[in-house]
């Protein structure tokens, strides 16, 4: 007992000394609960704002071509006749050709300096591809207008001719700028960002199964594809769900390439466009109401493909994550 001071009073204001400071986190939790709560529902008003701008501004063309503005290969502005099939064409075939192109080459990159470089290497060589996502897609453009797109004319399309041939894919004249040049170009700008996720969720492996594969004698591949890869599986999905997203909505580079030509062509030597394209070259040209309003139905749909994109993909990664957990109880 404090001299002077009753027991029962003592007690007393060390209860009220202890619950102050729990008072006082449960608002300051309450206050940060709050405001992480307002700036998550912010992105998704802003999403749904720009969604129901789009919908505002298109909807001339909405209520003038419905449906049939989706299946329609008819682009003619002198006309105002407008259909989007040769762009979301184009769109879907560059960026599933770009992925052909840079999902293994990613993946290998991430291996090697998460697996195979050592960490002096590893760290530096890992900084300059990350380095390659800091160039502006401009720069890209100009390089496959210069160098790149001529390369592929001169050298790998007269080679793709000669020994595929036989395939709709690889037949027609040689030119410097098609579909083959934007799918190429958009490979190059899509694997810094896959390489880079897929080396971080390759590295968080725990080295525990690593060290049980090599301990049963597994060799260095078999580890890598028993052990390391199935692990980080849903963080490569994401990886390359990250890297669609990024071909789909690329507009200046694949614009300076792709020949932006509203037709659909089986090959890949021909021109085509795609949504940002087409948006890119033509907004500034479009002279009537019209014109502008089935431009931005095809942001409105370009947004939606992402859209839909992020839901299948975040439905993959859930299948995977459950069935881990599946095999794991048995």
């Amino acid at each position: 007992m404090a001299e002077g001071v009753p027991s029962d009073r003592v007690a007393a204001i060390r209860r009220e000394t202890a619950k102050a400071p729990v008072h006082v986190r449960l608002v300051g939790d309450r206050i940060f609960n709050a405001a992480t709560l307002m700036l998550a529902l912010s992105i998704l008003a802003l999403l749904f704002g720009l969604a129901i701008a789009l919908i505002i501004s298109s909807f001339p063309a909405i209520r003038a071509f419905g449906l049939h503005f989706f299946v329609s290969s008819n682009w003619d502005p002198v006309a105002d006749q407008y259909g989007a099939l040769p762009f979301i064409y184009g769109t879907f075939v560059s960026s599933f050709l770009a992925l052909i192109i840079a999902v293994p080459l990613s993946i290998g990159v991430a291996l090697c300096l998460s697996e195979m470089a050592p960490d002096w290497l590893s760290h530096r060589l890992g900084f300059l591809v990350d380095l390659l996502a800091a160039i502006p897609s401009v720069v890209y453009g100009l390089w496959a207008v210069f160098v790149m797109g001529p390369w592929i004319r001169d050298y790998l399309e007269p080679v793709l001719s000669h020994t595929l041939g036989f395939l709709p894919f690889f037949q027609g004249p040689k030119v410097a700028v098609g579909m083959l040049s934007a799918g190429v170009i958009l490979a190059v700008m899509i694997i810094p960002y896959i390489s880079s996720v897929c080396t971080d969720v390759f590295r968080v492996v725990p080295h525990t199964q690593r060290e049980a594969a090599l301990a049963l004698g597994a060799t260095k591949w078999e580890m890598v594809t028993t052990a390391v890869i199935p692990y980080g599986m849903t963080g490569v999905i994401s990886a390359i769900i990250l890297g669609l997203g990024r071909a789909l909505g690329e507009t200046i580079a694949v614009a300076m390439v792709i020949g932006n030509s509203a037709q659909i062509s089986a090959s890949l030597f021909k021109p085509s466009a795609t949504l940002a394209s087409v948006i890119a070259n033509e907004f500034a040209e479009a002279t009537s109401d019209m014109y502008v309003a089935a431009l931005i139905e095809l942001g409105l749909v370009l947004l939606v493909v992402e859209i839909v994109l992020n839901v299948v993909a975040r439905g993959l990664i859930l299948g995977l994550q459950q069935r881990r957990y599946r095999e794991a109880g048995k």
